[in-house]
């Protein structure tokens, strides 16, 4: 069956001297995508070759399927594409040998660049103008979710402008509840004095990483060299380029899923399939994704340092989350199952964190948050919560505007959650074993329905996850629950769910590190919120 028609026409009017007829055949052929009978769910193009005795019915034929599919204004004629060649144990360079075939079949022109160390792709990114990125219909990453976090990065550290997260009163330090818009290096100030500018330091991160753990050179990468991709654009003159900015409407980020996890192709395509993910990208398929915005705020209310911001697609966790990240570290030389190993480490030490946590609260999901009372042993998991919605192609859900003020439920009493000063705060405070905040679903082959299977790409919300402490064959349990298609690990009585907009972390002590897509980030006190719709992407959801 046949997903569209036809993608790409060329034509073949040759004379090919076929003996068997009396008369020559003109031909030409038709690129289509369909899917295949022994795997039904990943894309695959194919080829249907169509002939006919006289040349100008031939062009003919060709002209129009070509007038048909130029039509198609969403589909992308310049991409800037980013290669990590060693993620994934080297899939990064094979796989894009592999799909680079069919961009050129359809005409996509394509700039690609190897990345060849930590912030290669940050870098090169930052360092574009608003001109010449403008050239580029979209940017895509061969790799895996670390080399995606690095492109998005360096694109909306540097170009997008929005206030800091919203925090409660009484959170501390100054500028936590002031107004900031972006900080841009091409040069042009903006309307925010410079004091309130959001500051681009890099994070600290490791630089080995086979997805890419990027965010640490500034190294300014050379010029790209554009101009030649669209010979029919018209110049900009002089200053009258327009800004870049955070959402639009031309823009799109892809992704060639080639990492370790590649959680975040999983959970917006349904497939980790490279040919599918391409051919998605060539047809033009646009859905928005939520981005979160991570504070880290300064270290004391005299200090000189600017709060430092990052943005993160699919996840960020404290506590378990990073210490796994942080123990992967030093057993590299493993490939990916280091990851196995370094998550068997750190569960054993079953540490937990003290931390406070205040999110806001959204009373029409109230259903979702679980008791946050000290578990006992023996405690047995809650009844199953209400039907989810999971987040399906064209979803209802994700297509529907976020109506202001959607607060209209009971208050459940607990006593370890106190009630602030704004009514729209909770906090949430002791020790917990890992603090997490999904943006979407976070499948991946270990958990099939990801942490939060409810979790939509659009409806501008976090999914808060607070693991108190408990014994621990009660954290086995819950963790086993995540590779079950079906269940539902989160209604364990030592299991918090909150879904919200924003939430602030307060910590002590500088115990953990956060872990951003899969890079590291040194925090102990930080405000996260959803930017709802912040990017596109080519992506159309998970089909059912």
């Amino acid at each position: 069956m046949f997903m569209l028609w036809s993608f790409l026409t060329k034509a073949r009017c040759v004379d090919l001297g076929i003996q068997e007829l009396s008369f020559k055949m003109h031909r030409f052929a038709v690129h289509v995508v369909t899917r295949s009978r022994k795997h039904p769910s990943p894309w695959i193009p194919c080829e249907y070759l169509f002939g006919h005795k006289n040349s100008e019915t031939c062009k003919s034929w060709v002209e129009l399927l070509s007038a048909c599919t130029n039509g198609e204004h969403d589909r992308p004629k310049n991409l800037l594409v980013f290669v990590h060649p060693l993620c994934g144990k080297g899939r990064g360079r094979k796989n894009w040998e592999v799909v680079a075939p069919l961009f050129d079949r359809a005409k996509v022109n394509t700039k690609v660049i190897t990345t060849e160390r930590a912030g290669h792709a940050y870098d090169t990114i930052a360092s574009l103008s608003d001109k010449e990125l403008k050239k580029f219909d979209g940017v895509v990453a061969v790799g895996g979710d670390g080399l995606f976090n690095e492109i998005l990065n360096g694109l909306l550290r540097s170009r997008h402008k929005t206030s800091y997260p919203p925090t409660p009163e009484g959170f501390g330090y100054v500028g936590s509840n002031e107004k900031c818009q972006g900080y841009r290096n091409d040069g042009l100030s903006n309307s925010m004095p410079t004091s309130n500018t959001v500051n681009v330091m890099l994070p600290g991160s490791s630089s080995k990483s086979d997805d890419h753990e990027p965010l640490l050179s500034t190294a300014q990468s050379p010029e790209l060299g554009t101009s030649s991709l669209n010979p029919n654009m018209e110049p900009s003159s002089g200053d009258q380029v327009p800004l870049v900015s955070f959402p639009n409407d031309w823009l799109r980020l892809g992704i060639i899923p080639s990492g370790s996890t590649d959680a975040i192709a999983l959970s917006t395509t349904g497939e980790r399939d490279p040919v599918t993910s391409a051919l998605l990208i060539i047809l033009g398929r646009r859905m928005s994704l939520d981005i979160a915005q991570v504070v880290r705020w300064k270290s004391s209310p005299s200090a000189e340092i600017l709060p430092t911001v990052c943005y993160a697609a699919s996840f960020a966790g404290y506590g378990f989350y990073g210490e796994v990240i942080r123990e992967s570290e030093n057993f590299r030389w493993m490939g990916p199952a280091r990851y196995d190993f370094s998550g068997t480490m750190v569960f054993l030490k079953h540490r937990s964190y003290e931390a406070k946590v205040a999110f806001l609260e959204n009373r029409s999901t109230d259903s979702l948050t679980a008791s946050a009372e000290n578990v006992a042993n023996g405690v047995q998991p809650r009844q199953k919560r209400p039907c989810k919605t999971i987040c399906r192609t064209s979803c209802s859900v994700c297509k529907e505007t976020s109506a202001a003020g959607q607060n209209s439920a009971d208050d459940i009493p607990d006593s370890s959650r106190v009630i602030c000063e704004n009514p729209k705060w909770v906090w949430s405070k002791g020790r917990f074993l890992s603090v997490g905040a999904a943006v979407i679903s976070c499948r991946n082959e270990r958990a099939p329905d990801g942490l939060v299977a409810e979790a939509h790409l659009s409806d501008g919300f976090l999914h808060l996850l607070l693991i108190r402490d408990c014994p621990l064959p009660l954290y086995l349990w819950h963790l086993t629950q995540f590779t079950k298609k079906g269940s539902d690990p989160l209604t364990f009585k030592f299991v918090e769910h909150h879904k919200t907009k924003a939430f602030t972390f307060i910590s002590p002590h500088d115990e953990s590190v956060w872990n951003l897509d899969g890079e590291l980030f040194q925090a102990s006190e930080v405000s996260v919120q959803a930017c709802r719709g912040l990017v596109s992407l080519f992506a159309s959801g998970p089909e059912v």
